[in-house]
């Protein structure tokens, strides 16, 4: 089993969020599945609580990062979407 790094960023809830927020819940509490635009909106996982996920690995402001024994990323917050607030590093297996 191998690993990944990755790196995402998160625009804030807004008053969108909120309301596909509440469709979601809507949905899960009568057991149907939500509407595709509102499944699309969180990336077809649940809400998550910092906002919207924006993939910033492809971005200008990501690159990859590696030396002798590492590997990662670095990002320039200057070059970051102005609306994304909250990145996220990560790990899967």
């Amino acid at each position: 089993m191998s690993m990944s790094t990755h790196v995402v960023g998160f625009k804030p809830p807004d008053d969108k969020w909120k309301k596909m927020k509440a469709v979601y819940d809507a949905c899960k509490a009568a057991q149907i599945n939500p509407p595709e635009d509102v499944e699309d909106f969180f990336s077809n996982g649940p809400p998550d609580d910092r906002g919207v996920e924006v993939s910033i690995e492809k971005l200008p402001c990501t690159k990859k990062y590696n030396d002798e024994s590492s590997d990662g990323f670095e990002v320039d917050i200057k070059k970051l979407p102005p609306d994304v607030t909250v990145i996220r590093f990560y790990n899967s297996w």
